[in-house]
């Protein structure tokens, strides 16, 4: 029997990678989650209630809930965060405090006796500073997992969550390797799909198009993004975890044949849905990165894994799933 623990469990990664593992029949998942980013839905209920899933609703920047976690867990997936560019703007210092306290915490609850291996999810965001910071950032693309990490403005609060991300990584390493606890971190490239909320790209995309907006607007447009179905992102990371060759390895997890610029992929979301409004550009965020896609050639040599989903595969679903959920909400609201 695999043991196993997820937290950030009700988000949107941790919500998908749970479900997967709960579906096999050697594992019990534990998650932990006080549902302040993910959400206790439908769908969240449905999986907890599970024979082999067991939930903690604890805020895991207190430690007194360490004491409910008995016997030793053979796989560790840290996922819980604060994330979405609005809190990055709007709550910079709880983005930190959160996202550091609870790994700090796990962490020092993290024992070789406690853990069989724990994996840190970091994000492109780390190192998001050092390819707006070289106007021959083009070098970088695809970016391989030895890139220098940047933090380009403290100032700015777009950073408070690529900060966080560039310390766990440093806490995750050093602190494993002091105790003796075997570990991967993985930098998750813009992932996609149902359930990710209504604060992303696309998400932001389905709800306008659902309001029928006319001009449209877009903030920026020329930057691209390599986009990652969720379902791929899951079958990653599992796949890291169970490599004894990913351990005290950095690693990569996108799909970097989707590399796609935003005007083009705001076109294929009005192709999905049959609607045609005027675009009306507007600028990009200040700290926006202008071009963003990984290199997953160690992902593959460590794992033999590849992304294969396209976005032309995976937006159909993903615009029905919430253009279902906006009715639902019309309806509320009638």
């Amino acid at each position: 029997m695999r043991r196993i623990i997820v937290t950030g469990g009700s988000g949107f990664i941790g919500w998908h990678l749970a479900d997967y593992l709960s579906r096999q029949s050697d594992t019990q998942v534990t998650i932990i989650d006080n549902h302040s980013r993910g959400a206790a839905d439908e769908m969240f209920t449905a999986l907890t209630a599970r024979e082999n899933v067991f939930a903690l609703n604890e805020d895991m920047t207190q430690k007194n809930f360490y004491g409910k976690l008995s016997g030793r867990y053979d796989e560790i997936y840290h996922l819980a965060a604060i994330n979405g560019t609005k809190n990055f703007y709007e709550r910079p210092y709880e983005v930190l405090r959160v996202n550091l306290l609870s790994l700090i915490n796990i962490l020092e609850w993290c024992t070789e006796q406690n853990c069989g291996a724990f994996l840190f999810s970091s994000s492109s965001e780390a190192y998001a500073g050092t390819i707006n910071r070289f106007s021959s950032a083009d070098e970088f693309i695809p970016t391989a997992e030895d890139i220098p990490l940047t933090i380009e403005d403290v100032m700015n609060p777009r950073w408070s969550y690529g900060g966080s991300k560039l310390a766990g990584e440093l806490l995750t390493a050093n602190y494993c390797r002091s105790r003796g606890v075997p570990f991967r971190i993985i930098r998750y490239h813009n992932v996609y799909g149902i359930r990710m909320g209504f604060e992303h790209v696309l998400p932001e995309f389905f709800k306008r198009v659902h309001g029928k907006i006319n001009p449209f607007p877009i903030f920026g447009g020329q930057e691209t993004r390599a986009f990652c179905a969720v379902e791929d992102a899951v079958l990653a990371t599992e796949a890291v975890m169970l490599s004894d060759k990913c351990a005290g390895e950095i690693i990569h997890i996108g799909n970097s044949s989707q590399e796609i610029k935003i005007i083009d992929l705001l076109n294929l979301v009005f192709d999905v849905a049959n609607y045609h409004p005027a675009v009306e550009l507007r600028p990009a965020p200040s700290g926006s990165v202008v071009r963003r896609c990984p290199s997953t050639q160690k992902l593959f040599s460590l794992t033999g894994f590849e992304a294969k989903i396209t976005l032309e595969e995976a937006l159909p679903k993903m615009y029905s799933w919430y253009e279902k959920i906006f009715r639902e909400l019309d309806g509320l609201k009638n």
